[in-house]
């Protein structure tokens, strides 16, 4: 009896005029299977083969069987869907890229650059034990404010010694101001004097003079006629000759003492002179050692000569500092950027351009600045050993220049200090 299975396989024997037909046909695609025969997991095999046919001991794959025919699957990147999306992802892209380009062409930044100031390093001007610190560490300090104070004993001592010195020279100048006076009043005398012997001498000079000439007459005419002259006349002419002549003598001696009288004094008004510019002198210099003592006790307070954090205080009471001992270290309150720009960033960049700062201590806050000067010659040629290029191998390397750049604003709760790393961005344009 015939079966209407389709399973059934050919080569099984089964009789009937469909299976013989079928038979049939299958012995002729026998004939040419050596030369047409496909694969029937390939994609162009024909479901109505008889090849196509399962046959016995095949294992039905997981869609009907190996032979089961199966589209061919498109690929991720075949879908248009999913080109347009990349298409559209990629224009995004080259939009942001151009965007940013253009944004980030006009700044130039770095991360080499520190917060800078001018630290002011406290130190006496004069040794000494110290008796009071009147600052603490972290503290904030005004101008003027007392920082410590040194015993002032010694610098007290030193002035009252130079205040006696002055003394003593203002004495010596007076005593010497009274010999002057006294030596002024004797040259007057003696002045006097002179004038009076010098007018006595020359009448004395005068009247021997006249006497000699009675007496050379006498004598001459004694020896003409001796009865003309007695010789009582002739001894008067005589005697009053060397009267006269020794009255002129002693009026000359006389106007030499007055001279020399005048000459004395003359001498004591020098020496008077010189002991009142010795004093003088003396009271200078006694003066300049009340001013250097007073100096030296005001010096016994240190003060703050800006304003701005107490630092790196290693002073305490009883310690003896010597001058010019550094004792504590004041970080002023105003605060700049120092920033190491690349030689190539300074093409665009100029004075008053704005900047923004980021503080690596306080990421949140927001500092804006600008610039206020650049530094003409690298950082390299400043330092110790500079270098030195037309000796040796010649290597271009690119140079850093500081700039710096002033703080427009001061974040309320930022530690801000010298040394503190940050992040300008300046603005070029």
């Amino acid at each position: 009896m015939p079966t209407d299975d389709d399973d059934t396989p050919a080569g099984d024997g089964a009789q009937g005029p469909g299976a013989q037909g079928r038979g049939t046909q299958g012995q002729g695609a026998q004939g040419q299977g050596s030369q047409s025969h496909r694969d029937p997991r390939s994609y162009d095999a024909r479901p109505d083969s008889p090849d196509d046919k399962p046959k016995e001991g095949d294992e039905p794959n997981r869609e009907g069987g190996p032979n089961d025919a199966r589209k061919p699957r498109k690929g991720l990147l075949q879908r248009p869907v999913t080109l347009i999306v990349l298409a559209v992802i990629v224009v995004i892209l080259l939009v942001v890229g151009v965007l940013y380009w253009l944004h980030a062409r006009n700044y130039q930044s770095t991360d080499d650059a520190f917060i800078d100031t001018h630290i002011v390093r406290v130190a006496p001007r004069i040794s000494g034990r110290v008796s009071r610190v009147w600052v603490d560490d972290n503290q904030i300090v005004r101008v003027g404010q007392k920082l410590i104070e040194i015993d002032p004993r010694d610098q007290v001592a030193r002035l009252d010694q130079a205040r006696a010195v002055a003394a003593q020279a203002d004495a010596q100048i007076a005593q010497a101001q009274a010999q002057l006076a006294q030596a002024k009043a004797q040259v007057k005398t003696a002045q006097a004097t002179y004038a009076e012997n010098k007018a006595q001498v020359a009448a004395n000079v005068a009247q021997a003079v006249n006497a000699g000439r009675d007496y050379d007459r006498y004598r001459t005419l004694k020896g003409v006629n001796p009865a003309a002259v007695s010789q009582q006349q002739l001894d008067q002419a005589e005697a009053q000759a060397r009267t006269t002549a020794a009255q002129r003598d002693a009026a000359a001696r006389q106007a030499g003492g007055a001279l020399a009288q005048i000459q004395g004094a003359l001498a004591q008004q020098k020496t008077a002179v010189a002991q009142i510019a010795a004093g003088q002198a003396q009271k200078a210099n006694a003066e300049a050692s009340i001013r250097s003592s007073g100096l030296d006790l005001s010096y016994t307070g240190v003060d703050a000569l800006v304003a701005g954090t107490v630092a790196q205080r290693t002073v305490q009471v009883g310690n003896y500092v010597n001058a010019g001992t550094q004792v504590m270290a004041i970080v002023p309150l105003r605060l700049w950027v120092t920033a190491n720009f690349k030689e190539t960033q300074l093409d665009r960049m100029r004075a008053g351009q704005a900047v923004t700062v980021h503080v690596d201590a306080c990421p949140q806050a927001r500092i804006t600045g600008h610039v206020d000067s650049i530094q003409r010659g690298s950082g390299q040629v400043f330092g110790v050993l500079p270098p030195e290029n037309a000796t040796g191998n010649f290597v271009k390397v690119v140079q850093r220049v500081p700039v710096k750049i002033l703080l427009d604003s001061y974040p309320r709760d930022c530690p801000l200090g010298p040394g503190l790393s940050v992040e300008p961005s300046v603005k070029v344009r």
